[in-house]
């Protein structure tokens, strides 16, 4: 190490602050003035609500509708791809996990492929 190279702190005379107080601005974080709005972006709201659909879908396949129950999953995932399709990185809250294209081509590809497989899959007999 050269002497122009900044050094760190020691990690003893760091405070130790936890993180739910600065994303909860408790320690008064700067970009968060007041106390955070649960969820905080209108992504975050489709994607609570798209988590609630889905979990719906599953409850039908558990009760015994499974094409109805995978549809509704598939089509949740398609909404959630067209919801990531129109808002910006910054407002898709959970929505936004990868760069959008690759986001919004898994979630049409998953959805596409549970309702494609919910329609084709015959009736068993008995």
């Amino acid at each position: 190490m050269t002497s122009e190279e900044p050094r760190l702190p020691d990690p003893d005379d760091v405070p130790a602050v936890s993180a739910e107080q600065l994303v909860d601005g408790i320690e008064g974080h700067p970009d968060q003035p007041g106390p955070r709005r649960y969820p905080s972006t209108i992504g975050g709201a489709f994607y609570l609500l798209l988590v609630a659909v889905a979990v719906a879908g599953v409850v039908m396949v558990g009760m015994g509708s499974w094409r109805g129950g995978v549809r509704l999953v598939g089509g949740s995932l398609l909404v959630a791809a067209g919801v990531r399709a129109l808002l910006r990185s910054a407002d898709a809250g959970m929505l936004a996990v990868r760069h959008r294209l690759v986001d919004v081509a898994l979630l049409v590809a998953l959805g596409s492929a549970l309702l494609v497989l919910a329609s084709s899959i015959p009736n068993q007999p008995g």
